[in-house]
């Protein structure tokens, strides 16, 4: 029992030195000999656990990184409640009446990206769907969560517009010229089936192109414009399209820069969309 507690002792003061020199997580740090001394009473196992494990084993594994990682996001909803939702409770208070969203707006799942960030809008006036490559499987080819939300979007939710943004260094397309790069990944695989004619454009159509940066940002511009494509398959997209009631859009979002740029059809070439133009959104950048 004595080299229980001595462990114990140890593990705390451990924990607590990591935490006050690196994470500066109060909550945590106090909460710290309550919770290490009801796991050490808990049972055999516990006895076990802090009778031959090193004092700093937590303090130097991949499972403490992930408890500090897990903090963060707790603390991340502490704030929004005390902070943002305090202060803007009437509007959060309106979406329970439903939502009418300006745009579906189709992006990569990739985590640098925060739709609602780069086009500073608010709750209720995006609907978002997130894929890895932004991409679009053609209706039918999956029977998931892709047609569900477009279908919802367009036919439920009357949208005007729909964005497939693409953004800089992607790591599906990436993987997309470089197959060798997913191939213990057969999800991600299977998914970039739909991207195959994007693959064909810029191995075929641009072989004088051999700057991999380069390369990649055409693969990425490709990709939004064949999976605008394949969003056209969609019988409801088809329809409000014959009805001029919706506009696509592509894009591309260079996060290091902070600039998008959008698909001109005339000029058939991405350029930036500009804040310092008197021109309207549609003679600026023309639906496709």
């Amino acid at each position: 029992a004595k080299r229980l507690w001595l462990r114990y002792r140890m593990v705390t003061k451990c924990w607590r030195h990591d935490y006050e020199k690196t994470a500066s997580i109060g909550r945590f740090v106090q909460k710290t000999n309550a919770m290490l001394a009801r796991a050490t009473w808990a049972g055999l196992s516990g006895i076990f656990f802090f009778a031959n494990v090193s004092p700093c084993w937590f303090s130097n594994t991949y499972v403490w990184q992930k408890v500090v990682k897990m903090q963060k996001l707790v603390n991340g909803i502490h704030q929004f409640q005390q902070n943002i939702f305090s202060s803007e409770q009437r509007l959060f208070e309106t979406l329970v009446a439903g939502q009418s969203p300006l745009a579906l707006f189709i992006t990569c799942s990739d985590s640098r990206i925060d739709p609602s960030r780069i086009t500073q809008t608010q709750p209720g006036e995006l609907f978002i769907l997130r894929t890895a490559g932004n991409i679009v499987p053609p209706y039918g080819a999956v029977h998931g969560g892709e047609s569900a939300t477009i279908e919802y979007a367009v036919s439920a939710l009357h949208v005007r517009d729909i964005i497939v943004c693409g953004h800089s260094h992607c790591g599906a397309m990436s993987g997309l010229l470089h197959p060798e790069a997913i191939a213990t990944m057969p999800a991600v695989q299977e998914l970039l089936r739909h991207a195959e004619a994007t693959r064909r454009i810029v191995t075929e159509n641009y072989r004088h192109l051999t700057d991999e940066h380069e390369r990649l940002t055409l693969t990425v511009e490709e990709n939004t414009l064949v999976q605008l494509e394949n969003l056209r398959t969609h019988p409801s997209v088809a329809a409000a399209l014959g009805r001029k009631e919706l506009k696509l859009h592509a894009w591309v979002y260079e996060f290091e820069t902070g600039e998008v740029f959008a698909y001109d059809p005339v000029k058939e070439q991405f350029l930036s969309i500009r804040a310092d133009t008197a021109a309207t959104v549609d003679e600026q950048h023309p639906a496709i």
